[in-house]
């Protein structure tokens, strides 16, 4: 059966001069205009195409790839608003429309919105930035340091919720944050806790360092000090920001490997930072 919303691997059957005809399984044969299709393409070869439906409800494969497939969230420029809804851009040639009834809050030509892609009860693709709706406080089968891809939500008074996985809420804590985040930003993350309640806290480092990862930090900031003459302008005392900038890890983990190579004599402590042991 035809995936409308989603990515379909079809059949081409014909390759003609204005483009080529796929296998549109129960929904019949689809037109995939030249512009869009591979030059090499023969019949007989399999072809990834995404499926959406025109005004007349009709299926119709593209090449190009939205931002966002069925049941995924996306951040999403509103590039039109009418008496109908609203639509945005989410990179196919025709808009998302997002209705009324759909918004959390009236929307704004030219503002970014989180987008929820669903199927409305005919079968057309639509947006919702009722979030909260779709997205729930229901940790799954998540586990404690897997890593997940994370969408940021808004800002909370303890940190920044996320939605983890297009599938449920986490929170990312202010005061575990070393950069500068933003709201529709996407980048990967950990579950640092999965609470009695269901909620799940999340990190931007992995929970639980083992002795293979501290020493895999230890041998990057050896590496670091080799590379600035046996100099390292970081210390117990240094902003967990610029900890974090260069080699993308808390605070504390850095403290602990920089514990392990003292101990293991290989770097002296300073003030201002650590030294290469000659």
């Amino acid at each position: 059966m035809l995936q409308i919303g989603q990515y379909n691997q079809l059949d081409v059957l014909e390759v003609g001069a204005y483009g080529i005809i796929l296998d549109g399984l129960d929904r019949g044969r689809l037109l995939l205009s030249n512009r869009l299709a591979p030059a090499d393409i023969e019949v007989g070869d399999e072809l990834e195409v995404f499926v959406f439906v025109d005004a007349e409800g009709d299926p119709v494969a593209t090449t190009d790839r939205p931002a966002a497939t069925v049941g995924q969230v996306a951040w999403l420029e509103v590039v039109e608003v009418n008496e109908v809804g609203a639509f945005a851009d989410w990179g196919l040639s025709k808009d998302l429309f997002i209705p009324f009834a759909e918004q959390q809050h009236p929307l704004g030509k030219g503002r970014h919105s989180l987008v929820k892609v669903y199927l409305d009860n005919q079968g057309r693709l639509a947006g919702s930035t009722r979030i909260d709706h779709w997205i729930k406080d229901e940790p799954g089968n998540l586990k404690r340091g897997e890593k997940v891809r994370v969408i940021v939500g808004d800002k909370t008074e303890l940190g920044y919720k996320a939605i983890i996985n297009h599938q449920s809420w986490g929170l990312l804590y202010s005061n575990e944050l070393f950069q500068r985040i933003r709201k529709g930003q996407e980048m990967e993350a950990f579950v640092n806790r999965v609470r009695d309640d269901g909620k799940v806290d999340l990190s931007l480092t992995q929970p639980g360092f083992s002795k293979n990862k501290i020493d895999g930090v230890s041998g990057d900031i050896i590496a670091a000090l080799e590379e600035n003459d046996g100099f390292l302008p970081l210390s117990d005392k240094s902003p967990p920001q610029e900890i974090y900038a260069r080699f993308g890890i808390s605070k504390k983990v850095f403290k602990q490997a920089v514990g392990a190579l003292y101990k293991a004599r290989r770097i002296t402590l300073h003030s201002d930072g650590v030294r290469l042991k000659k």
